[in-house]
């Protein structure tokens, strides 16, 4: 770190900079500490600076980036392997079960970030329209995602900051002011948990537009080379730590997960609320140590729940 001087109108002002690359982007942070500064007071308020600044430096790495990632063709191959325990084929999915697994997908996603509806009551609110006395954002919400499943099963886009957008706003149109539009300057995320304990932070604002094109540049670049359950992976696991919305990533990073799932041929997946813990342990093993192993297993597990459940709902009917 150095300081800065710039002169103007006569006086002299006093900065303290430093330049933090990341990759070959160089970052410039640069802080003021007044002008015709004494010594003494100089050095006070730049040790403040300082510390400012490594705090900034500490948020910009928070994402950390496993875009740059190049898979061995025996890790390629294992994970086609795994692509084959699949118990469902996306050509066998019928628009009765498109229905179901739009009811059961609903009511998790939402679920898991706070809805009080209940299966039974999303499964009446969109197949019978009948509405539950219970909030009527939790209502609007479960609209919102039933309407985006439906939404990425005709758009022939597998991923763009509009399509990301449009997801927000078909989600969230009927609940939230800034549905669609990315956090504003000054506006971050930290998720904490119940204990008060911070489990995550969103990319710092100024990053994501940086970093949401850098995913879609990498999935552009890979799309053909990697297998599809790896690259949604990617993507959804990818999306989360940005966390470019104020509120609605959870749900707007599953449908991104199952818009690629389903552009690649695969079926769509369900993250059960009851396995909330394990989705998010995976998300954390991602986000510290690079390691896509847990998700890809959760979604197997997941993949064989979800045949289980629309074959019991195929009972039920007859």
């Amino acid at each position: 770190m150095h300081v800065e001087k710039r002169k103007s109108k006569g006086k002299v002002k006093y900065y303290l900079a430093h330049s933090y690359r990341e990759g070959l982007k160089v970052h410039k942070f640069r802080k003021y500490l007044g002008q015709d500064l004494a010594k003494e007071k100089l050095k006070e308020r730049g040790k403040i600076a300082e510390k400012l600044i490594l705090e900034e430096i500490h948020k910009y790495r928070i994402v950390k980036n496993p875009l740059h990632l190049e898979l061995s063709e025996e890790e390629i191959e294992s994970i086609k392997k795994l692509e084959l325990e699949i118990p469902l084929k996306i050509n066998h999915l019928s628009e009765q079960k498109w229905k179901i697994f739009s009811e059961i997908f609903t009511y998790n996603t939402n679920a898991i970030e706070g809805s009080r509806l209940n299966q039974k009551e999303v499964e009446n609110l969109l197949g019978k329209d009948e509405w539950p006395n219970k909030s009527k954002e939790d209502i609007a919400e479960a609209f919102g995602v039933d309407e985006a499943i439906s939404f990425i099963r005709t758009t022939k886009e597998h991923i763009s900051i509009e399509l990301i957008k449009k997801i927000h706003k078909i989600v969230f149109k009927n609940s939230k002011l800034f549905a669609g539009k990315l956090r504003k300057k000054g506006e971050e995320v930290v998720v904490m948990d119940n204990k008060g304990n911070v489990v995550h932070e969103g990319a710092p604002q100024p990053r994501i537009n940086h970093l949401l094109k850098e995913l879609i540049e990498w999935y552009n670049k890979n799309k053909a080379k990697y297998p599809a359950l790896l690259l949604a992976a990617v993507v959804h696991n990818q999306f989360e730590n940005i966390h470019p919305f104020g509120d609605g990533n959870g749900r707007v990073g599953r449908i991104l997960l199952n818009n690629i799932l389903i552009k690649h041929d695969l079926p769509p997946i369900n993250i059960d609320f009851k396995n909330r813990v394990e989705y998010y342990a995976s998300l954390k093993a991602y986000e510290i140590h690079k390691d896509l192993k847990p998700t890809l297993n959760l979604y197997i597990k997941e993949y064989k729940d979800l045949k289980k459940r629309l074959g019991d709902h195929k009972r039920k009917k007859m």
